[in-house]
């Protein structure tokens, strides 16, 4: 055996490096027998120059440094010198664009206005303002500051406390459960987008010979709009298009054949930006992020010529005051900004993972939580502009013509581009990509999120492979929302997916960080990692504001329970309990990936198990050897 002397200078402790109960010592990898060759304990090991002689003369410069050990003799991995292989973004400005693609989505074009005008019109600006700048922006930043401090994505994350790493695991469920919904609006987006290259936009004028009753009326205006009468967009959305159920008592139905087809495309366009991971991801950012500005400034800029369009910004202003004091407007504003930021559902802790270990979160955070909000308001204006025009058409009060949910963007929306006098095709061909373009931003964002998940666990497996699994199977889930019970699904997967799981595991997530992880270590970290010193906003926020304010909204909500319905049609008993099933196998990874953290714990004992979770792993830290070396002075140094 040749001559090796392996030194320990860069090793954190002794104890981390050796471990003889077995009698034996892992050096680089090749077993020593300690008792054989005389040595019974670590002190025998260690020399004064910091170097461990394993019975060996001489010294050989090509073997590196022993990596530290577990209690049962595993090797620990830690990085190398150069870091674990992990992508970054190209440059600081596709980071940027694709933050913004994920933060402004179609969530800021048809659910922010809707929720705005349910919960109080410019009223609700006003809770949704506070919780942007006390909740929203303040979990932003420390999401893209965490990822980007250990390079690691929203499960492995969690080595700063091991003890709720199934909170990674429960946003997991979310993120997934979001993403093959949203896919399914997507491939509305696709089917509209070739719809409307039609010489006349169909949704404009009632087929009664496939879809429309005596009830429709048409975009000419021309006859009588009564309190049973429909829109031919309406009938045209959910009798041609969606083919909805009155009920789902009776199950969901077959998945529809063209909208399965429109699914498909969207996922294969997803498969494509994302195959590269973000180095194709960030280019396709260029577009994704800016297109929609200049379709929504064009929309604008239209709309507010024409009649009755202030009509339609006043009422969405207009701020009905008793409001503010209904706990339920907060628990919208706040799970508005979740989906809207999307904190909360690991992608913004991938996003910054990729990013270099430099780069300016800081200044980041703030610029796009900004266009997020700036966003909301453009849409919110244009929308009700054209919603205002509509209801001046047809000479009906305005609450006639608004619709909730996706019924904003399918049915609302083309019934007033069919009324543009000219070109309307040209600008449905505009929204619906732009529409699109909306979605595959949001959507590759919440999908890299997944397969970042899954490539931290198998990182043998090419990315190209699990990439292609993660796309194969959320189409495959994706199929029930193309079924006649669909649009049912999609609400209920919303409440309880995208919000209610999302809204205890951020409040899981920001007391492990302030109160276990310490504020003290986060803040450390951050100013040795943008050297930015933070003051007592950012600590107000997640040391209090934003745990109390939570915990607060949750316990009255889950008090004063309101279970969602679909137009006003209470769900089947069936149906809740698979929703409160979705939540519970969510945050249910919680309680479980704690019993296991524990199981798998370093420590002798129970008691040194359970204290073992509690503390970040050894490998915690920054991945890059050069960046970890400072950092560990600096940490042990406090």
């Amino acid at each position: 055996m040749p001559s090796k002397k392996y030194n320990l200078q860069h090793i954190p402790t002794i104890s981390q490096t050796v471990q003889h109960t077995n009698g034996t010592v892992n050096l680089g990898f090749e077993e020593y027998d300690l008792e054989k060759n005389g040595h019974t304990n670590q002190d025998d090991l260690k020399k004064g120059n910091g170097e461990v002689n394993a019975a060996f003369e001489g010294a050989t410069a090509e073997y590196p440094p022993l990596p530290p050990m577990g209690v049962d003799g595993v090797v620990a991995d830690l990085p190398d010198e150069d870091g674990e292989e992990r992508q970054e973004w190209s440059n600081p400005v596709e980071f940027l664009l694709s933050c913004i693609a994920l933060s402004v989505g179609l969530g800021n074009v048809w659910r922010f206005p809707m929720t705005a005008y349910e919960n109080g019109g410019g009223a609700f600006l006003i809770p949704y303002l506070i919780v942007l700048t006390f909740i929203g922006r303040p979990l932003y930043f420390l999401e893209l500051a965490v990822g980007q401090f250990s390079s690691l994505g929203s499960v492995k994350v969690w080595k700063c406390v091991p003890a709720v790493k199934g909170v990674g695991i429960g946003q997991l469920v979310g993120n997934w459960s979001v993403v093959t919904y949203y896919c399914s609006l997507m491939a509305l987006c696709v089917f509209y987008f070739i719809q409307s290259f039609s010489s006349v936009l169909p949704w404009s004028v009632c087929d009664y010979e496939n879809w429309a009753d005596e009830n429709c009326v048409d975009a000419s205006g021309n006859m009588t709009f009564t309190n049973t009468s429909q829109s031919s967009s309406e009938q045209y959305y959910i009798k041609y298009v969606l083919k909805q159920s009155d009920s789902i008592m009776d199950g969901i139905g077959l998945p529809e054949w063209r909208l399965s087809l429109c699914l498909l495309f969207s996922w294969v366009i997803l498969f494509l930006t994302l195959a590269k991971g973000v180095q194709s991801s960030g280019k396709v950012a260029y577009f994704t992020a800016l297109f929609p500005y200049v379709v929504l400034f064009t929309l604008l800029g239209r709309g507010a010529t024409l009649p009755g369009a202030v009509d339609g910004v006043i009422y969405f202003i207009t701020p009905q005051w008793e409001k503010l004091a209904d706990p339920s407007v907060w628990y919208a504003a706040v799970t508005q900004s979740f989906f809207s930021l999307s904190v909360g559902f690991g992608a913004i802790i991938t996003f910054g993972s990729y990013n270099n270990f430099k780069q300016n979160v800081y200044r980041d955070a703030w610029i796009i939580s900004l266009a997020d909000t700036l966003t909301s308001l453009l849409a919110g204006f244009t929308i009700f502009c054209i919603l205002g025009n509509l209801a001046h058409e047809l000479d009906t009060d305005i609450k006639r013509v608004v619709r909730g949910g996706s019924g904003l963007a399918f049915i609302s929306y083309p019934d007033a581009l069919a009324k543009f006098d000219y070109a309307p095709q040209v600008f449905a061909v505009l929204f619906f990509l732009m529409m699109f373009t909306l979605g595959v931003g949001s959507a590759a964002a919440l999908t890299n999120n997944v397969i970042t998940v899954f490539c931290d666990q198998f990182p043998k497996v090419k990315k190209i492979y699990i990439t292609f699994g993660i796309c194969l199977v959320s189409f495959l889930i994706g199929l029930v929302y193309v079924t006649p019970g669909g649009p049912w699904i999609v609400d209920l997967v919303d409440y309880f997916g995208g919000g209610f799981i999302i809204f205890v595991l951020v409040i899981i997530e920001t007391v492990s960080i302030m109160c276990i992880y310490g504020m003290r270590n986060l803040l450390r970290d951050i100013k040795f990692m943008i050297g930015v010193d933070l003051g007592i906003y950012w600590k107000f926020c997640w040391a209090f504001f934003i745990p109390v304010s939570l915990t607060a909204i949750l316990l009255y909500i889950l008090i004063d329970l309101r279970l969602p319905t679909f137009n006003g049609i209470a769900y089947p008993t069936v149906a809740y309990a698979a929703g409160w099933a979705l939540a519970g196998i969510a945050v249910g990874f919680v309680p479980l990936a704690f019993i296991h953290a524990v199981y798998i714990g370093e420590g002798s004992s129970l008691i040194k198990k359970l204290v073992g979770v509690f503390r970040p792993k050894p490998t915690w830290g920054p991945a890059k050897n050069k960046y970890r070396k400072e950092w560990e002075k600096i940490k042990n140094s406090d």
